[in-house]
């Protein structure tokens, strides 16, 4: 069977491999379930993995079969799996048990392990390949009605998390009703972020470098976001004008925008950081004497936030069904660049490092009537 795999640590080594094909007993006490893959998303994530920044292959082997954001359908299950059925569509969560007490509890995706595992990502193989089996656990239901937007299941339950984490932490003040959010980055997380934020009812701002017009700002705007263009409005005069947000969520991959962001945050505001930056920089001209100060004096809070269980995936499908009702026909915007099969991994890499006119790039491996 085909997959899509990289040599970990080696710089541009995307390549098509042959892999067994995967089988329900090889998940044990009847929990398995064969999936057929249909369309796998691909970010910068598996740019930078590509590109050797980071990224281990499971131990025995010398390849890491990449794509962690994976839409498919079920094919066949175990005895005892009764979360799915074969027939419907389903996503699979990325992060896998350690051996922390937060792994035991059901809690993967904030291990306290130094080694983390996640599919297509580190120490465990992922989804670009024909078929996948995997332990129902980890298995998510996708409706049917949703299956256009069903390779945004995992991109989604980044957000969700994201979200929930800002509110989690903030029952420290016993009382957060946050008004004003400020969105850096107009990326697939950033943009869905924007869609979540507007639907529990927030002002939203996006702020991303792109100029206006253009499609990112139409789909901002479709969400009843106002999109910020940084190469007309800085941060600091977007704050001078609508105020200091409640909360930031930071979703730009770049660190220098992560830090900057801490300057502007309204007291007993929260900073939630979702970028994963895989690069050596050093930023010498960040103002910390003073943030230091505001932040101790303003009880300000800075979150990191990373993948998602299958709660926020449900949570995420549950607002991606809310968005269809409320701001119909916005978020399939959000897939601009389909690539037919994973043949051509030069066309992949090139499509997420070179072409600007590409907001979500995935890929079609199948048809669910192939």
């Amino acid at each position: 069977m085909k997959a899509l795999a990289v040599t970990p640590g080696r710089e541009n080594s995307a390549h098509v491999t042959e892999i067994p094909e995967p089988r329900l007993d090889l998940i044990p006490g009847g929990r398995g379930v064969l999936m057929k893959t249909l369309q796998v998303g691909v970010d910068a994530t598996d740019s930078e993995i590509n590109e050797g920044l980071y990224g281990q292959a499971p131990q025995g082997d010398n390849h890491l079969v990449i794509g962690h954001e994976f839409f498919g359908i079920v094919e066949a299950v175990g005895e005892n799996v009764t979360n799915v059925q074969p027939g419907e569509y389903c996503s699979c969560t990325v992060r896998r048990p350690g051996p922390s007490l937060f792994d035991k509890i059901g809690r993967n995706d904030i291990t306290s392990h130094d080694e983390y595992y996640e599919r297509g990502i580190n120490l465990r193989h992922g989804f670009m390949t024909e078929k996948v089996v995997d332990d129902c656990e980890f298995v998510v239901k996708v409706p049917v009605g949703l299956k256009k937007l069903g390779v945004l299941a995992e991109p989604v339950s980044v957000c969700a998390k994201a979200i929930e984490q800002a509110y989690l932490a903030q029952t420290r003040l016993q009382v957060w009703k946050p008004r004003l959010a400020f969105v850096t980055g107009a990326g697939q997380i950033g943009l869905l972020t924007a869609m979540m934020l507007r639907l529990r009812g927030l002002e939203v701002y996006v702020i991303a470098r792109t100029p206006n017009p253009g499609l990112k700002e139409e789909i901002a705007n479709g969400y009843g976001a106002e999109y910020v263009s940084t190469q007309k409005e800085s941060m600091e005069k977007l704050v001078s004008r609508v105020g200091a947000p409640d909360l930031v969520i930071e979703a730009t991959g770049s660190s220098r925008v992560a830090f900057d962001a801490m300057r502007f945050l309204a007291r007993n505001g929260a900073l939630v950081w979702t970028s994963v930056t895989g690069g050596k920089n050093l930023l010498n001209d960040f103002p910390s004497d003073s943030v230091n100060l505001e932040w101790v004096l303003g009880n300000k809070l800075l979150v990191g936030s990373v993948n998602g269980n299958r709660d926020h995936f449900n949570q995420g499908i549950a607002d991606l069904a809310l968005a269809e009702v409320m701001f119909p026909g916005v978020t399939e915007r959000i897939l601009t660049t389909p690539i037919d099969g994973f043949d051509n991994p030069e066309v992949i890499m090139d499509k997420l490092s070179n072409d600007k006119s590409a907001l979500k790039v995935y890929v079609d491996v199948a048809s669910a009537e192939e």
